[in-house]
């Protein structure tokens, strides 16, 4: 297996990705070989500098452009065309790695991998798919951003893709899919709500139904669907109070002696803590519904992330999550999705 990973893309590069990419390749799996896809002569001094990594199951290609987070996606999209986005896309599209990591502009990692791989016939929408701690197992949640003007049947399809993304890479049998809402209640909620809940009801997926905000958290559904607009509000809200939180803790350990003594007694108890809500302990979110396999990671990723983002490739690639998608979804398109253009 060949997996390509973008080493331009995020806040800290090439340096955090290639650390992460060594220690990948020291620390997983012998099974699959990474294509690092950036500027050729930085990349080489940047591997200089690590040891215990063997060298042979790194290549590298180089991209001569790099796209800045604040560019247009779709004006960095034509005309660079040497991005290391668009080259690394391109090894998938000519077969030459089988799954792509970007840490970097998440819009333009979107539209090239649209516009390069397409999406998997059946699937309306790609959404971008992430998985949440919990007080109990992780889930996941889609759409975290990928659309901001979703439609009833796009929904149903990030309910679907959702399901076996959780149950074929996160071993959740019979996954429980919930629809994100304002309240428990059938009749709750904008159309957009109260329509998908009808599909999700009538579908063969485990529909639990409504869930709220707060629940997310708790545990009582393995796959939450929703908008991408609220995903995206929900994703970041999350990582923003568990950083306020950290960050409160730790001053008041170094202000109050108090507080350090009992972090003391603690400290494993925090440090389990710490390692359940860290996103980095999760990889990259995998945009699912396009014909290929890409994983985005977040632009401030340290190198543990890219290395989990490494591990999440792996599995969507062993476990043909494309393959069932495209499988899957043919039953899923009902009579009633086809039909009733007022659904769709």
């Amino acid at each position: 297996m060949r997996i390509a990973l973008d080493v331009m893309g995020g806040d800290h590069i090439p340096a955090i990705p290639i650390k992460g990419a060594t220690e990948a390749i020291e620390g997983l799996e012998n099974d699959f070989d990474l294509i690092l896809v950036g500027n050729k002569a930085l990349i080489k001094r940047h591997l200089e500098k690590y040891r215990g990594f063997d060298p042979s199951r790194i290549e590298i290609v180089h991209a001569s452009e790099v796209v800045e987070m604040g560019e247009s996606p779709w004006v960095a999209l034509r005309k660079k065309k040497q991005s290391s986005i668009a080259v690394g896309i391109d090894l998938l599209v000519k077969e030459k790695a089988e799954a792509f990591i970007s840490a970097g502009n998440t819009g333009a990692v979107m539209a090239t991998s649209l516009r390069g791989l397409g999406r998997i016939g059946g699937i309306s929408r790609p959404g971008i798919c992430s998985v949440f701690p919990t007080s109990k197992k992780s889930c996941v949640v889609l759409d975290i951003g990928a659309n901001v003007d979703s439609k009833p049947v796009h929904l149903l399809h990030f309910a679907l893709m959702g399901s076996i993304y959780s149950e074929k890479v996160l071993g959740r049998q019979n996954p429980r899919v919930a629809l994100l809402n304002i309240g428990e209640e059938p009749s709750k909620g904008d159309e957009l709500s109260v329509t998908t809940y009808k599909l999700l009801s009538a579908s063969s997926l485990n529909f639990i139904g409504n869930i709220e905000g707060g629940d997310i958290f708790e545990g009582v559904a393995d796959v939450v669907v929703c908008d991408g607009f609220v995903g995206n509000v929900v994703l970041k809200l999350s990582e923003k109070v568990l950083s306020i939180l950290v960050n409160h803790l730790k001053g008041q350990i170094k202000t109050n002696p108090v507080s350090a003594l009992g972090f003391l007694f603690l400290k494993k108890t925090f440090e389990d803590m710490k390692q359940t809500f860290d996103y980095t302990e999760y990889g990259g979110a995998p945009l699912l519904g396009i014909d290929g396999t890409t994983i985005i990671c977040h632009g401030g990723s340290p190198p543990k992330a890219f290395l989990n983002a490494i591990k999440v490739a792996r599995l969507a690639v062993q476990n043909n999550i494309n393959e069932i998608i495209r499988e899957e979804v043919k039953q899923y398109q009902t009579e009633s999705a086809n039909n009733n253009e007022n659904l769709s």
